[in-house]
């Protein structure tokens, strides 16, 4: 079969996704956060991009300029004279507003002046950096044993205990075994209490040592033989080995609950993040407003300097370019930004229109809701719903909530329109505040009282539920009376 080559033409429509449009749909899934750093960013890679003081009002003209592209400056730089056409857009250009002064734009003032030192983060210590300035202020530790004592603080993970094997050390390090758990015994005696221990008995009963004798041989017993029925409330068994009175052992218990299980935990784990919301929502009168919260936020414009620079005849070409270039790349962000912050209003107004009910009871009258509930509603894509609701947060009257927490399944109830999994959660949380201490309510019976509540559930989802509250088995919520 012979092979020849042919011409032929193919009509097809195909989406080709522009990388403005890229831009402006990565800026919707952004958090707060990373839009403040990516602003901070283009500010510092994009000379076109100046930071609007705060003590400056953009006028009327200057807040369209912010979400249109100046195409006189791009296309026609030698004619001012020009007239603008009408803001839109065509082929995916943007175009000139009408009327914008471009002349009484004022230059951004630098500002010299210190942040101020509340803004200043404190610095916390590292647990190593704590246990090594106990060591070295130590004068009783012969030198010798300093850097065994070292090598063991650099073996000490974030929770405070000793991780590794002691006989690697002594070999690696020339130092016998006896000199090695010698100089770990000293270790013990740092703060925190419980420090330096090799697993979860040890550090309990490195912190009993100031106990009385009595008491502390007690408290070792029940440590090293009856942790576990502790936990399990398995009294009798406790009771029987150790011939003690209830009320002896509830004394016992109680020390033990006031133990540290992890030394480190002051010291280590990150700094918390604290979320700025997104949004505001309050309530005037008898309806809900909604406001961006655009503090912290930059607010951009145009530099000056640069928009004078392309009216030079003497500008070399490729400096018109990069400058023209830079423009639209600048114009292009401060839309996008605009129309996330349009977009984000516009899901939140909606999410309370069909949450109002929440925002006045509470949790118990969350309805049910969906992506698609939204999306219907403002004329959106779903897709559009899940990047605006990513990582953003709003402040109600109710609380700090997660825009997604508002997109809830529906359990099947007695309701018509059904009750979401959090108002399920709810139900869950309030059977088990309620429940007799010494007689908890297991798995099995709060699906029961569910179902009686016409709440169609099934005993693993009510398992499911009550991990995700951090709530123990009934086994474990028991108490002795």
């Amino acid at each position: 079969m012979a092979l020849e080559i042919k011409q032929s033409l193919k009509l097809s429509q195909q989406l080709v996704i522009t990388p403005q449009l890229q831009q402006a749909i990565k800026l919707l899934q952004l958090s707060r956060l990373e839009l403040q750093t990516l602003v901070q960013h283009e500010l510092l890679e994009n000379p076109i991009l100046e930071e609007l003081p705060d003590e400056e009002t953009p006028t009327k003209e200057e807040e369209e300029v912010s979400v249109t592209e100046p195409s006189a400056l791009l296309h026609d730089v030698h004619d001012k004279e020009q007239k603008s056409p009408e803001v839109g857009t065509k082929d995916g250009e943007l175009k000139e507003p009408t009327n914008f002064d471009w002349e009484n734009a004022q230059a951004p003032e630098f500002n010299d002046e210190p942040p101020p030192y509340e803004n200043v983060a404190p610095t916390t210590a590292s647990l190593q950096d704590h246990l090594l300035w106990q060591l070295h202020m130590n004068a009783t530790i012969p030198p010798e044993e300093i850097e065994i004592a070292e090598e063991l603080i650099g073996s000490i993970d974030d929770d405070g205990y000793i991780k590794g094997d002691l006989g690697e050390l002594t070999r690696n390090g020339g130092a016998s075994l006896f000199q090695v758990e010698s100089v770990l015994a000293k270790l013990q005696e740092f703060d925190p209490p419980g420090v330096a221990a090799r697993n979860l008995k040890e550090c309990l009963k490195t912190q009993t040592k100031h106990f009385d004798l009595k008491e502390r041989e007690l408290l070792d017993c029940l440590i090293d033989r009856h942790l576990e029925d502790l936990e399990r409330k398995n009294y009798p068994t406790i009771l029987k080995d150790l011939r003690i009175s209830m009320e002896r052992l509830r004394e016992l218990a109680h020390i033990i609950s006031t133990l540290e299980p992890k030394p480190g935990r002051p010291f280590g784990g990150e700094r918390p993040q604290y979320i700025m919301p997104d949004v505001f929502v309050e309530k005037i009168g008898e309806e809900y407003i909604v406001f961006l919260n655009d503090d912290g936020l930059p607010k951009l414009q145009v530099s000056n300097f640069y928009r004078n620079a392309l009216y030079q005849k003497e500008m070399p070409s490729n400096a018109k370019e990069y400058i023209q270039d830079k423009l639209r790349s600048a114009l292009w962000l401060i839309r996008s930004i605009h129309q996330r912050q349009r977009t984000l209003y516009r899901v939140t107004s909606s999410i309370v229109k069909f949450q109002k009910e929440f925002l006045e009871e509470g949790v118990s009258a969350l309805k049910p809701m969906v992506l698609r509930d939204i999306a219907e509603d403002i004329n959106m894509h779903e897709s559009t719903i899940s990047r605006v609701t990513t990582n953003k947060y709003v402040q109600t009257p109710r609380g700090l909530f997660e825009l997604k927490f508002f997109f809830n399944a529906r359990v099947p109830s007695g309701n018509r329109e059904g009750l979401t999994s959090e108002a399920v959660k709810d139900e869950i949380r309030k059977l088990v505040q309620s429940e007799d201490p010494g007689k908890p309510l297991s798995d099995q019976l709060i699906t029961d009282l569910l179902n009686k509540g016409n709440i169609q559930i099934a005993r693993r989802t009510v398992a499911k539920y009550r991990e995700i509250l951090g709530i123990l088995p009934a086994s474990r919520r028991r108490q002795a009376l």
